[in-house]
């Protein structure tokens, strides 16, 4: 009986720990993204803390020096100049900035607020809006030019 009870000791402590390692990497990895405005709400909380920022890149705003990015973002789209809600953000990752980062483009911009208010990107994502959009239907009656060709 005394084996079965230090068997059934080392399995409750090999499952505890599997459950503490995995609960810790859960609320460590875990990110939900914030708009600009929330994360200028938070305040003081905002910095040192991991975020996921949304936005959309400011027109002419991005700056390539070396191996870091530099540029802003802002909250709405179509009010670039107006729009009050900003964010510099720094990014100095590793992986190569996607295709579809570029100007007016929505992003989304995980890493941490400094205590300068810049904030310092170690991952950015981007969407291309036109890249998402339906294609362009024929009017009806057209031939396609594949078929026009061979006639």
């Amino acid at each position: 009986m005394n084996t079965y009870w230090k068997f059934g000791a080392i399995v409750a402590v090999i499952v505890g720990v599997l459950v503490w390692l995995a609960m810790g990497g859960v609320t460590e990895s875990k990110t939900y993204y914030k708009e600009i405005k929330e994360v200028t709400q938070m305040g003081d909380r905002a910095q040192g803390e991991k975020l996921r920022v949304n936005g959309y890149v400011e027109q002419g705003s991005i700056v390539r020096n070396g191996a870091q990015v530099s540029f802003t973002l802002h909250q709405t789209p179509g009010m670039l100049q107006k729009d009050p809600v900003r964010l510099a953000v720094v990014y100095s990752g590793i992986d190569p900035l996607p295709d579809t980062f570029k100007d007016n483009a929505q992003a989304l911009a995980d890493g941490r607020l400094g205590q300068d208010g810049v904030f310092h990107a170690s991952k950015v994502q981007a969407k291309c809006a036109s890249k998402y959009e339906a294609k362009p239907q024929m009017k009806t009656g057209a031939t396609p030019a594949i078929n026009q060709a061979r006639s």
